[in-house]
């Protein structure tokens, strides 16, 4: 019963503070072991901003949401210097993610090692249908995988994730999407925690502003599985909230022009993997 009560209070946590700051603030970030730069993917002054806080921090180690492990290891001192080099090598032209120039960036910004977060869809997608415990494995209980969200959290991230698939897949589905985001929030921070302990830190993690959450995103799972480690989390924003955002410090910047995301949605449920990040 305290070890539920104790993942309650973590997850239900806001930012110890929560500070709007400018882009010259990433010159000179508070020390931590963990610094979490989040985006909105396809904004191209967030990864600039990303890779003037990697430059900066000068990390031990830089984890990408975006690879796996096995890319993660393509990535060699000669390739950083080159762009469609690294490009080709790490085959970004099928990944999904927005064009590799926003990226490139950040991968010559540090000479750390780079470490891959990313978990194969098809494992993702087995969370959707099976929970993140089980998908995760042996060390669920220590990311808090095997107990409950609260009930408010649950359904105010069960909305979010019908509201960020436009609505056209069937609410009853949603509960899916949200073990699947709390498996890839598990498995970054995992990553996390081997980067920090092959290192020694600081880690800086590379990933959209759903994970940098912290009260259900990477931060509050660190908390839980990590809670010695000093975790920095950083949101990139469009607009100015109108709450206090989720995260230890937070920018806005200018939108990015951008074709309705609904326009044409179709429902992939086989292929979705917990959007929202």
């Amino acid at each position: 019963m305290k070890e539920t009560i104790a993942l309650v209070t973590v997850l239900a946590a806001s930012p110890a503070f929560s500070e709007q700051i400018s882009p010259d603030a990433l010159n000179a970030l508070p020390p931590a072991d963990v610094v979490i730069l989040g985006e909105i993917h396809d904004n191209p002054l967030h990864h600039t901003h990303q890779a003037r806080a990697v430059a900066a921090l000068a990390p031990k180690a830089v984890v990408f949401e975006m690879l796996t492990p096995d890319q993660a290891a393509r990535v060699t001192p000669e390739l950083r210097q080159d762009a469609a080099g690294l490009s080709q090598a790490l085959e970004w032209e099928n990944s999904g993610w927005p064009d590799f120039s926003m990226y490139s960036p950040i991968f010559t910004a540090s000479d750390a090692p780079v470490y891959g977060a990313a978990l194969p869809r098809d494992t993702v997608r087995a969370a959707v249908s099976d929970g993140a415990a089980e998908v995760f494995g042996a060390e669920a209980a220590r990311y808090g995988l095997d107990r409950p969200l609260p009930d408010d959290m649950q359904k105010a991230r069960q909305e979010m994730q019908f509201e960020s698939h436009c609505g056209a897949m069937p609410m009853a589905m949603m509960a899916g999407m949200v073990e699947a985001q709390r498996l890839r929030d598990a498995a970054f921070s995992r990553t996390v925690i081997e980067a920090f302990e092959a290192t020694g830190g600081p880690v800086a993690v590379i990933t959209g502003n759903g994970h940098a959450r912290v009260d259900w995103g990477m931060p509050a799972v660190l908390a839980q599985a990590a809670p010695e480690l000093q975790v920095l989390s950083i949101g990139q924003l469009e607009h100015m909230p109108e709450d206090v955002p989720p995260y230890d410090l937070w920018l806005v910047t200018d939108p990015v022009e951008r074709d309705d995301p609904c326009a044409g949605f179709v429902s992939q449920s086989e292929d979705e993997t917990g959007g929202a990040g």
